[in-house]
């Protein structure tokens, strides 16, 4: 996909969203014109209302359901509820999957029991395991007693993993055939079906128990003498994984060695289910995303128009922590208060220091958190990345240090004070560079998600550090 083409896509899906919103709007001023008229002036058009509606329906017919979804993450609660009003039953289960679980948490809250059963009856059985979480019980026993005995057994297959494995993601809509048979029987076996699973680029090659022996792609297939035999194309050698597998970890893989699909095997090598390239990318997305909000301290992902009391329900524990570190980068700062009651320039200078130490331990700290999450730092290799973090921050300390003492220098005319500002410019970012990465190796060595929080201690660190070393190095040598 060029970028010339992802910017239409963009683009397109931003009118999309404003055309909605223009839809909504005039809906809403219809209501409230019709509301206010007198019951001895009834409306011109006792149908108006409902032309913005039935354009709105059309509109969203027309949107894939991840576009539609992304439309009703960016609306207002009451938009969103309208908007879903409006679209087709039928399609109630691709976007539910699609929304985030904020978003999808509000839509099931004001569904029908019969529209949340027709909604998961349009779903596979691998597509109904991820939604289920979030669904009332009730509604998810009512689906299985109406499945198939292979998909139920399917679907609590998937509903045995944590949402997280390898297993609660696996599909189990693929192609399998044995490996004693020609390419000519596959062809025809493959002619028998009205379209090939999605995403299908492999088809796995099993014996007579239902072993894993290898895959025979698409591709290899086609250009193969019809009277070979599969044993004789296959590959062996492939990617696979079990079901007990991170799913972060699977989707690592999927990135790093280009696939499309990947076999899922329990512990005898029998094939159970696949996993495919669209859920691997939810996964590295979703993974991304935690990691964003987890480095702000939040604990989970927000709807933007939630309700208030939610939103601080989910931001108020690491805030609560913040003020704790601020409060002691308070009492820092009033142990040398008769500093800087002598020497004004510290209050304006200070703050210089701080920054700039912060914004340093934030480059470390989300260099070595990506590193861990990708699985290319491990906790042994801690000593040295932190000596080579070490000779970084001191270089940036002897150069930006240089600077700012320069100027301290220059406008308050004091060598002395130039020279405080190097040393605590450097100094402060070794400490930086220290703490970007013992926090997160700690938080991973117990047990923890390294990104939790670290931008908020990183800067607890630098901050009061800052204060401390800053005004510290002019008490010893200024006063």
């Amino acid at each position: 996909m060029t970028v010339a083409f992802k910017q239409q896509s963009a683009d397109r899906l931003q009118e999309s969203l404003a055309l909605v919103q223009r839809l909504i709007e005039r809906q809403r001023q219809l209501e409230d014109l019709v509301s206010r008229q007198e019951a001895s002036e009834p409306p011109t058009d006792p149908q108006a209302p409902y032309y913005n509606l039935e354009a709105l329906r059309l509109k969203l017919e027309q949107l894939h359901p991840a576009d539609v979804a992304h439309i009703l993450e960016a609306l207002p609660l009451e938009d969103r509820l309208l908007v879903w009003d409006q679209v087709d039953g039928a399609r109630d289960g691709a976007i539910l999957l699609e929304v985030s679980d904020a978003v999808r948490e509000s839509l099931i809250e004001v569904m029908e029991h019969g529209e949340l059963v027709n909604a998961a009856e349009q779903l596979d059985a691998d597509e109904l395991a991820e939604l289920a979480p979030d669904m009332p019980r009730q509604v998810v026993y009512e689906v299985m007693g109406g499945l198939g005995e292979e998909e139920r057994a399917q679907l609590q297959s998937a509903l045995s993993y944590d949402e997280d494995k390898v297993g609660a993601l696996m599909d189990f809509d693929l192609v399998k055939i044995r490996a004693d048979v020609s390419c000519e029987v596959v062809l025809r076996y493959l002619r028998r079906f009205d379209e090939l699973p999605a995403h299908t680029d492999k088809i796995f090659v099993i014996d007579d128990l239902g072993l894993l022996k290898g895959v025979l792609s698409i591709r290899k297939l086609l250009v193969s003498d019809p009277d070979a035999l599969v044993a004789e194309v296959m590959a062996t050698e492939l990617v696979s994984f079990s079901p007990d597998e991170d799913a972060a970890d699977a989707a690592l893989a999927f990135e790093r060695y280009d696939l499309i699909t990947a076999p899922v095997v329990d512990e005898a090598g029998k094939l159970i289910g696949r996993l495919t390239v669209d859920e691997m990318v939810d996964v590295i997305r979703e993974e991304s995303d935690s990691e964003v909000l987890n480095l702000a301290g939040l604990k989970e992902e927000e709807d933007l128009f939630a309700p208030v009391i939610d939103s601080v329900k989910n931001r108020w524990a690491w805030l609560a922590i913040n003020l704790c570190t601020a409060f002691v980068a308070s009492r820092v700062i009033g142990v040398f208060e008769h500093s800087i009651s002598q020497l004004v320039a510290l209050a304006a200078l200070m703050p210089i220091v701080a920054g700039i130490g912060g914004n340093s331990g934030n480059q470390t700290i989300t260099m070595i958190v990506r590193a861990l999450a990708m699985g290319q730092m491990q906790l042994s290799q801690a000593w040295r990345l932190w000596r080579k973090e070490l000779r970084v921050s001191m270089i940036n300390g002897v150069l930006w240090g240089g600077v700012i003492g320069s100027v301290a220098w220059l406008l308050y005319g004091s060598f002395s004070l130039g020279l405080v500002m190097l040393g605590a410019m450097l100094l402060n970012l070794m400490l930086a560079a220290t703490m970007g990465v013992l926090i997160p190796c700690l938080m991973q060595r117990s047990g923890r998600d390294p990104a939790l929080g670290s931008s908020v201690l990183i800067t607890a660190c630098t901050d009061s550090g800052g204060f401390f070393i800053f005004l510290g190095l002019a008490t010893l040598f200024l006063l």
